[in-house]
């Protein structure tokens, strides 16, 4: 996105709002003028007030708008089969093969599994990379999964209060069944952790080994209008609650 700034480097803070998508100019003034626009936790409803915009916290109405940057945060849909890294030795299909059209020098966040298909986040922003993968921050993952056999109640009970693997204990925040075919069952689960085949390794735990696994929602980020292999950048609300998430 394309802002014009002052010689200063700085721009009217309803200026910003406005070529940020927020509103017209007018109803951006209002907005401040109600009191719903913050810079840098401080509420700011002096028309004119001059901001950086590379490096102000502005929110609206509670909601992080992200600086100006010339960073980029991508939603790739990964299909699978391919591997999680930008190069490989094996000369496999990566999502470098993905995302070659693309000039920026790409980072992943975080991985998927090479047979684990859905949404993986892709930047050139390498703060923003390390801290998303971080487990420390804790971003919620959704996964759907098809596993062997018939999950029980008394399953989803287990799964929900806390299973231990070899590597220590696992937290899943929400655990259902959302469709049964014959001897398989579609399960859904909420996790934050991204220790190695952890979803696989969980599921495996307690009886139920995984054929085919999704992930389908990383924050506030979904899979919706994305079709298999293909990405688009992360929407304004998207990318600041992320920020949020990882406090930048």
């Amino acid at each position: 996105m394309s802002i014009e700034v002052d010689d200063d480097g700085q721009i009217r803070l309803q200026k910003l709002l406005a070529q940020s998508g927020i509103a017209s100019r007018r109803k951006c003034e209002e907005i401040m003028l109600a009191g719903l626009v913050e810079v840098d936790g401080e509420i700011v409803t002096r028309l004119g007030t001059k901001v950086d915009p590379t490096v102000a916290v502005i929110r609206v109405s509670g909601k992080r708008l992200p600086p100006i940057s010339p960073h980029v945060y991508l939603v790739l849909n990964k299909p699978r089969g391919v591997v999680s890294t930008m190069s490989d030795p094996e000369g496999r299909r990566t999502l470098q093969d993905l995302v070659a059209d693309r000039p920026e020098r790409l980072f992943h966040v975080g991985r998927l599994d090479t047979d684990t298909a859905g949404l993986i986040l892709l930047t050139n922003d390498g703060d923003f990379a390390h801290r998303m993968a971080h487990p420390s921050f804790e971003v919620d993952k959704t996964y759907v999964a098809e596993v062997d056999g018939e999950v029980s109640k008394a399953t989803v009970a287990k799964v929900l209060s806390g299973v231990t693997l070899e590597d220590g204990p696992v937290t899943v925040t929400k655990f259902k069944v959302v469709g049964e075919h014959g001897d398989r069952t579609i399960v859904e689960l909420v996790i934050h952790e991204g220790r190695n085949r952890i979803v696989r390794r969980l599921l495996d735990h307690v009886g139920h080994p995984v054929r085919r696994l999704t992930r389908t929602r990383f924050g506030p980020v979904n899979l919706v209008g994305i079709r298999t292999g293909e990405l688009r950048d992360l929407t304004t609300d998207e990318l600041g609650t992320l920020l949020d998430s990882v406090a930048l």
